[in-house]
């Protein structure tokens, strides 16, 4: 089969090839989907960059080159073939989910990963959804997000952000987002109340006050977050941005230290795409029931990104990170 893969750990347009791989075998609980459409996410930027240095041995990947030769996460699919263990699919039903070497043209995923792709998506919407949508949920749920609270997301405009939004707003709450000036009227549009352009203005120096921020970017320290939260507020950090060697680490100490000092929580998250977590999944947890007609709101930087093989070509990795 078709797939892109990388060998050694750098820039995306400096690793990533095309090339004829091995087709993946499925075992007991998985399922062998053909791969029609898959999305990036910084996720995958990490895994090819191999970036923070410092955690390529937890998990990230090998200490020398990568764990995963064919990288991507995010899927929709039909599925070819299924384990012998697997009972909640069937070789010709459409899925969508999460797993290791999505950029291929199959991929074999651990049943417990994978969800009916809901009908009212394309296969190149439902491939946007599994990360960032389940982090956005899962964040807003981590953070303990009620009806009526002042709810900041910094990195509004990214892939998280925008589901992120959204839900915060569905769920009742007044949103302020953080983010660029040319993505302000985006942010607005997908519910924001109040947007806070970073080029213009500190969020941390203003007057208000939110009980919960979720931090899914920039450079702002748990302290300096902590300043605009009301005094039981909470922070979410989501990010991996940082340096090299030890990406978010940092802040995440700083996080863990000023809770002993502070009435406030602040703590950071990382979420699990599981079957439950996706929308059509088998007892799913997800904000309301999916109804005819209902899309996610997409924007134009999100919808239809395919990152695929045979179908998508090469993944660029270039270009603005959006937030």
């Amino acid at each position: 089969m078709k797939a892109i893969v990388q060998y050694e750990y750098g820039a995306p347009q400096d690793v990533l090839h095309l090339a004829e791989v091995e087709m993946p075998v499925a075992g007991a609980e998985e399922v062998l989907v053909s791969v029609r459409a898959s999305s990036a996410n910084p996720w995958d930027w990490h895994f090819i960059r191999g970036e923070p240095l410092l955690l390529r041995p937890a998990g990230l990947g090998g200490a020398r080159k990568p764990k995963f030769p064919v990288p991507g996460g995010d899927l929709a699919g039909t599925v070819e073939r299924a384990g012998g263990g697997v009972t909640a699919f069937k070789p010709g039903d459409e899925v969508y989910g999460f797993g290791h070497g999505a950029f291929a043209e199959y991929i074999a995923v651990n049943q417990g990963s994978l969800a009916p792709k809901p009908g009212t998506l394309t296969f190149e919407q439902a491939a946007a959804v599994p990360l960032a949508a389940v982090t956005a949920l899962q964040g807003l749920r981590a953070g303990g997000i009620q009806p009526g609270q002042h709810v900041l997301i910094i990195g509004a405009s990214g892939g998280v952000g925008t589901f992120a939004v959204q839900i915060a707003r569905h769920l009742g709450a007044t949103v302020t987002g953080v983010c660029s000036t040319r993505h302000a009227d985006l942010v607005r549009r997908l519910g924001a109340e109040q947007v806070i352009d970073y080029t213009k203005q500190d969020v941390t120096t203003g007057a208000a006050s939110y009980d919960l921020a979720l931090q899914l970017g920039g450079t702002y320290s748990p302290a300096a977050i902590r300043k605009v939260l009301t005094p039981h507020g909470t922070l979410i950090q989501s990010f991996g941005d940082g340096s090299r060697w030890f990406g978010p680490v940092g802040n995440i100490i700083k996080a863990v230290a000023l809770n002993a000092l502070a009435g406030q929580t602040l703590k950071s998250f990382t979420a699990k795409v599981t079957a439950k977590a996706l929308p059509g999944g088998r007892r799913p947890d997800r904000v309301r029931p999916y109804r005819p007609g209902d899309r996610p709101d997409l924007p134009a930087h999100r919808r239809g990104s395919r990152s695929g093989t045979g179908r998508g070509g090469k993944p660029r990795g270039q270009g603005h990170r959006h937030g």
